[in-house]
């Protein structure tokens, strides 16, 4: 399969390392489809991390590349912000059963 280029193939190597420089220490909690917004608010504010998308393969019925909701912070941050994810999916769930 031929590969498609992509904007950030376009870069110079001095663009891509300053992206790097940029990404250094930052971790993204992928956020699941079909997340309540009022949760992902909530981590938003409550945690100060940034949304981002991200491409990346979702394997549902068949693999396919999506944009999915990413958020974005510092390592311990962002497993807090995990824990307080899993915790509101699980009230959220039992809500609703």
């Amino acid at each position: 399969m031929a590969r498609i280029l992509e904007l950030g193939d376009l870069k110079t190597k001095e663009e891509r390392e300053e992206i790097e420089k940029e990404l250094e220490g930052l971790y993204d909690l992928i956020i699941p489809p079909g997340t309540p917004s009022g949760i992902i608010y909530d981590l938003v504010e409550e945690f100060n991390l940034e949304p981002v998308d991200r491409k990346m393969n979702v394997n549902i019925v068949e693999s396919d590349e999506r944009e999915v909701l990413c958020l974005r912070g510092p390592l311990e941050t962002v497993q807090a912000a995990e824990q307080f994810l899993y915790d509101e999916l699980d009230a959220w769930i039992s809500e609703n059963e």
